[in-house]
């Protein structure tokens, strides 16, 4: 029997070269199925592209938080996921470098409503999401292309900045850039939604602006296999695992299961770290399943998918430090909006970037009037959608950045999470912050941490 998310997908037929829509969308993974499907359930045209041909596989740590839930709940993908193999998560392990452990149950409530997180194969989930903005893409008179690559994000206006408005974009059907195969296509808004290399970041922050892109302080670097039959990860359900490895930190090695008898294994390290102390990911990793006292009991008898073996980059949404405009880093202009990791707004603690992508997928048509802005999205709604993302994402993402600063401390770290795994009022407190994240001011208030640590 074929599996639901191995069977090619249809796109539907192609639309003309030159043709104009409400909306462009770059990138097809959840972020960008997610503002696809958003902007035609409001009825628009929209235009989605992907780079890649579907089924496709994204390197990541494939876990699927109550945030991102919400989200696939709300635009009808929830029971596809639930109808494929999957693992129910109910609570993170934590272990610190000397061995410490505490064990944070996602809430009770949620997780008897099945809201609580799942994780599973990017493969599966990713299919689910486009699946679903095809469907409504094309049911709303809007396109969908696959194995599409943009070569140009389209500019008009003299000068440089806020005199300039992005119109749409230039690209290419599977093979290489040539004159006569080119296709525009236009339209008042374009999303960019492509990740961390995403060219129409690339042509706001850059280009237009003159402002940077990247920054490795803020950029980390990740490494993932799936492995089968690792020890204490039997089962359907049961909590993911975030181990801070002294050989690691600042970054932390992480054991998520995904189905039953198969494991995501990852590591991740900031890249400014990594350059300073000339690290290879995939050899730390090696070491750690192999030699570590901990792991190798645990990886003693399983075994590697082959050709899982995969490394990645996460653009952090910390703030940054004198930022030259808006944080993290300017994500919009007139005629265009970058949303998820586009936008850089992977959590800098967790390292989790969909429920972030999903959240402003919803803000960016939010933000768009089809009638309003036929002539382009204003400058003005581009400067409201970053205003409002901030506002929005930036409490919980300074947050995550201050817990990153505290995995840097080791003894600090050490005694956290050992208090952490004996006091059962630090467990309440860390779930609520996993599960809303404005519960995590309380891990900044001194009082708060004075009277919880020490009594």
């Amino acid at each position: 029997m074929t599996e639901a998310w191995t069977e090619p997908l249809d796109s539907g037929p192609l639309p003309e070269d030159g043709s104009r829509f409400d909306v462009i969308v770059v990138g097809g993974g959840p972020g960008g199925s997610a503002a696809a499907s958003y902007a035609a359930l409001e009825g628009l045209r929209v235009l989605l592209l992907e780079k890649a041909v579907f089924p496709r596989d994204k390197t990541c740590g494939d876990a699927v938080g109550g945030k991102s839930l919400k989200h696939v709940a709300e635009l009808g993908v929830k029971p596809m996921i639930e109808a494929t193999p999957h693992f129910r998560v109910n609570g993170i392990l934590f272990s610190s470098a000397n061995g410490n452990e505490a064990l944070i149950p996602l809430p009770e409530e949620e997780v008897e409503n099945l809201e609580a997180g799942y994780s599973l194969p990017r493969l599966q989930f990713d299919y689910m999401m486009f699946k679903r903005a095809r469907d409504l893409v094309l049911e709303n008179n809007g396109a969908v292309i696959q194995d599409f690559t943009v070569t140009d994000v389209n500019v008009s206006g003299e000068g440089e900045g806020d005199e300039q408005r992005i119109t749409g974009i230039t690209g290419i059907i599977g093979g290489k850039r040539s004159g006569n195969d080119l296709m525009v296509f236009n339209a008042p808004l374009t999303i960019g939604a492509s990740g961390y290399t995403c060219l129409v970041a690339k042509t706001i922050t850059e280009v237009c602006y003159g402002e940077p892109m990247r920054d490795d302080v803020h950029y980390c670097g990740a490494y993932r296999e799936y492995w089968t039959n690792v020890k204490g990860c039997e089962g359907s359900s049961g909590p993911i695992e975030i181990h801070f490895i002294n050989e690691i930190i600042p970054g932390y090695f992480w054991i998520f299961p995904v189905k039953e008898g198969v494991v995501n294994v990852g590591i991740g390290m900031v890249i400014d770290e990594m350059n300073k102390q000339t690290v290879k990911l995939r050899k730390l990793q090696e070491w750690v399943i192999k030699e570590h006292p901990k792991f190798k009991v645990r990886f003693a008898d399983s075994e590697l998918v082959e050709g899982s073996c995969k490394g990645f980059q996460l653009p952090f949404g910390s703030p940054r430090k004198d930022p030259p405009s808006f944080q993290p880093r300017r994500s919009a202009m007139a005629g265009a909006i970058c949303i998820g990791d586009a936008a850089s707004l992977v959590d800098p603690f967790s390292g989790e970037g969909i429920g972030n992508a999903l959240v402003t997928a919803k803000m960016a048509i939010k933000h768009f009037d089809a009638e309003k802005h036929s002539d382009g999205l204003p400058l003005s709604a581009a400067h409201s959608y970053m205003d409002d993302l901030w506002e929005t994402l930036g409490p919980e993402l300074t947050n995550s950045y201050k817990l990153q600063g505290l995995v840097r401390k080791k003894r600090v770290m050490n005694w956290f999470i050992g208090k952490a795994g004996r006091k059962p009022e630090i467990q309440r407190a860390l779930t609520d912050m996993i599960a809303s994240k404005e519960a995590q001011g309380q891990f900044h208030s001194k009082w708060w941490m004075f009277k919880t640590l020490v009594f």
